[in-house]
């Protein structure tokens, strides 16, 4: 029987000792449903630390990135209020940080459904989300990315917009004012719109609600970049403003 508590401290560790670790499936199979609960045991190590859940992240949201992980699903971690980035990301603390741009969407009242989440949306903004696998070269397997809590690290928005189609935003991701990636909230299933959808639908599916001033970050309108030391990175989106921040 594989120990799902053990693996989440194991997981934990790495990331507080700024460590990486071989993944966990090169000695324990793991399915998806064990790699979920991997997932919500290392969450709740960070609970019992005092911190609070504060919203959902999705990934796998290009139609590429599934076929390239054999899947036809996206996957979905959590985030929480320690790991937001106002205006600077300490890189000394990751293992081997990526920064990737985003769609934020704001929630503004309790979802239990997946129907209508869009009129719960309380804002919308431009993101970034910086990534760090616990794991060796950055690779893993489906259940072990799952079970590492999809990557999440670090995630920052720029100023909240109301409500408005978001399906095709222009976005431009720049380090030291040198453009590094472009691309449009399209890639994002299409419609960023989707992926909302998709993290009200699993959510539900765990037995949670998403709660009023939680994010859900959509999913990455561009490959992630490797983020240096001493960088400046600005994400700019039409319409939508920009977030800056520092390592």
């Amino acid at each position: 029987m594989v120990d799902v508590h053990a693996l989440a401290a194991t997981l934990d560790e790495a990331a507080r000792d700024v460590r990486a670790i071989p993944k966990l499936t090169a000695r324990t199979p793991l399915d998806v449903a064990t790699a979920y609960a991997v997932q919500r045991a290392g969450i709740d190590l960070r609970l019992r630390r005092g911190e609070r859940v504060a919203g959902v992240k999705m990934g796998f949201t290009s139609r590429a990135k599934m076929v390239q992980m054999g899947v036809d699903d996206v996957i979905w971690g959590l985030l929480t209020d320690g790991m937001p980035a106002e205006a600077s990301v300490d890189v000394s603390r990751l293992i081997h940080p990526r920064i990737e741009p985003e769609i934020a969407y704001l929630i503004g009242r309790e979802v239990r459904s997946a129907a209508g989440v869009e009129s719960a949306v309380a804002g919308v903004a431009v993101g970034f989300e910086v990534l760090d696998s616990r794991y060796t070269g950055f690779e893993f397997t489906l259940p072990d990315v799952i079970a590492d809590n999809a990557s999440a690290a670090r995630f920052g928005f720029g100023t909240w917009h109301p409500p408005r189609d978001v399906s095709n935003v222009g976005l431009l991701m720049e380090i030291d004012g040198r453009p590094v990636q472009t691309g449009s909230s399209a890639a994002i299933l299409g419609d960023p719109a989707r992926a909302l959808r998709a993290a009200a639908r699993l959510a539900v599916g765990a037995g949670m609600a998403l709660e009023p001033g939680w994010i859900v970050l959509a999913g990455a309108a561009t490959a992630a970049v490797p983020l240096p030391k001493d960088a400046h990175v600005r994400v700019t989106g039409a319409g939508l403003g920009s977030v800056e921040v520092t390592t």
